[in-house]
């Protein structure tokens, strides 16, 4: 159903505003309940990190505008920036056009990355 949902509501004018609740249930959960998502510097376009959210994870970003992902390496909710102060406060939530994968536009305060690096994306 996913699909089709994004395929139905595609030819929508761009700013065409939808129900959260309904939008929020069309997205295309990995079997581990699991949504990868793609955090950028909402004024400056920087991509800052990749990471994954779930369900509880996304609801408690959208409610307290504070960015929290699932941290799969600990099996356990990481609202990002709790230990080291380099919190992520949400600006805006994007949904790609197939709905399996989030851009969350932030406002970062301090390093992204946790080797102390602006974003993770350092290497080419």
């Amino acid at each position: 159903m996913t699909r089709a949902y994004f395929q139905q509501i595609e030819p929508s004018p761009q700013g065409t505003e939808f129900s959260k609740d309904d939008f929020l249930e069309q997205l295309a959960w990995t079997r581990d309940g699991l949504i990868p998502v793609i955090t950028q510097q909402h004024d400056s376009g920087e991509v800052l990190m990749m990471a994954w959210m779930n369900r509880e994870s996304l609801a408690l970003t959208l409610s307290t505008g504070w960015v929290t992902y699932w941290s799969r390496s600990r099996n356990k909710l990481w609202k990002k920036g709790e230990s080291s102060g380099h919190l992520q406060r949400l600006i805006k939530l994007r949904i790609d056009c197939d709905g399996d994968t989030l851009l969350c536009l932030v406002d970062q305060d301090g390093a992204a990355c946790h080797t102390g690096r602006d974003n993770c994306f350092y290497f080419s």
